[in-house]
């Protein structure tokens, strides 16, 4: 409506909206306007979704081909102009020649009926054809970018697919340490994991949890891992949170890999282990630091090496695009992980 009203706002004279409308070429400018976006509008959000994207390319062109005809006849039958008549001229040759002018030339012919209709069809041809390449530039980048967008979904879907049974699988590995060991911790091991796995059930597929949520998931699984080393002392574990995480979202399961790795691959009850885990947060920033000392090759757990690491990494990169830093030092005998985090 703004485009429509343009020529009015910035006209020279200050006329009533009445004289706009009741002046022919004003109407007859308007309806093409009208006309002009109403193809830009059923091209699309109708045929090019309906007709273009599956293929029909005939039904395509012919109701292109009426929306043409419709722009091109409209204006000639409801908004005709009649053309001016010329003062003192009535299809007489002048009464002096004019210079140059070849003697017994034919007297000039005037045009009563306006410019010859072929004229206007080509600009309204020259007009479709830039309609409708806007229409289909503009709904084929929509597609593009919600394909994009589709394919984010699907890769975060298979990225979490791949961690969660990642994560059961450990965790069950716990108990099972302690129901072989007729451990009184069992029951309580068995209802942090309840916890947890409610948790992944229900707040996995989430774009964003609240960040308290995902530290007392995380602090359920160290302190289940804890239970695994209470009569033991092989295990230094020092693990901090210092920071308000009321009121910020984290993307779910993010966390959770770099201390899981820790578990996994730097501890071993037949030699010390020492691992420390802690997580500063900010107003807008979240910081993880995870060292743990690595174990005896040979005592190293099988199973596929950085599995949710390299998983993580990905999300990162898809959810938090030039939003972090992720630092990772692989030493002989440590492992250092430093994630800092842009929150929101």
């Amino acid at each position: 409506m703004l485009f429509l009203s343009l020529p009015i706002l910035f006209s020279p004279e200050s006329l009533p909206l009445k004289s706009y409308l009741s002046n022919p070429p004003t109407r007859r400018e308007l309806l093409i306007y009208v006309l002009v976006l109403g193809v830009f509008y059923a091209n699309y959000f109708l045929l090019i979704p309906a007709y273009y994207f599956t293929r029909r390319y005939l039904a395509f062109a012919l109701f292109n081909l009426l929306c043409f005809g419709l722009l091109t006849f409209m204006p000639l039958l409801l908004a005709p102009i009649s053309p001016l008549p010329r003062p003192g001229f009535n299809n007489t040759p002048p009464h002096t020649a004019a210079p140059n002018r070849p003697e017994y030339s034919p007297p000039p012919i005037d045009h009563p009926h306006g410019r010859p209709i072929f004229r206007d069809i080509s600009q309204y041809l020259f007009l479709f054809l830039v309609v409708l390449f806007l229409a289909l530039l503009l709904k084929i980048r929509d597609r593009w970018r919600h394909a994009e967008e589709e394919k984010l979904h699907a890769e975060l879907a298979y990225l979490k697919a791949q961690i969660n049974p990642h994560f059961l699988f450990n965790i069950l590995n716990s108990i099972y340490a302690l129901a072989l060991e007729r451990s009184d911790r069992t029951a309580g091991a068995v209802v942090k994991l309840s916890s947890m796995m409610r948790y992944v059930l229900l707040e996995a597929g989430q774009n964003r949890v609240p960040l308290e949520q995902e530290i007392t998931y995380l602090t359920d699984y160290i302190e289940l891992q804890q239970t695994r080393f209470e009569d033991e002392d092989t295990l230094q574990l020092d693990f901090t949170v210092t920071g308000q995480p009321e009121g910020k979202t984290i993307a779910p399961l993010l966390l959770i890999p770099f201390v899981e790795n820790a578990f996994k691959h730097g501890i071993n009850p037949e030699q010390p282990s020492a691992i420390r885990i802690r997580i500063d947060i900010g107003e807008k920033e979240l910081r993880l630091a995870v060292t743990n000392r690595k174990v005896a090759p040979k005592l190293l757990p099988t199973g596929p090496a950085g599995l949710g690491i390299n998983n993580t990494r990905q999300r990162l990169g898809i959810l938090y695009p030039a939003q972090y830093t992720l630092s990772i030092e692989d030493n002989a005998d440590d492992f250092h992980v430093l994630l800092t985090l842009h929150l929101t």
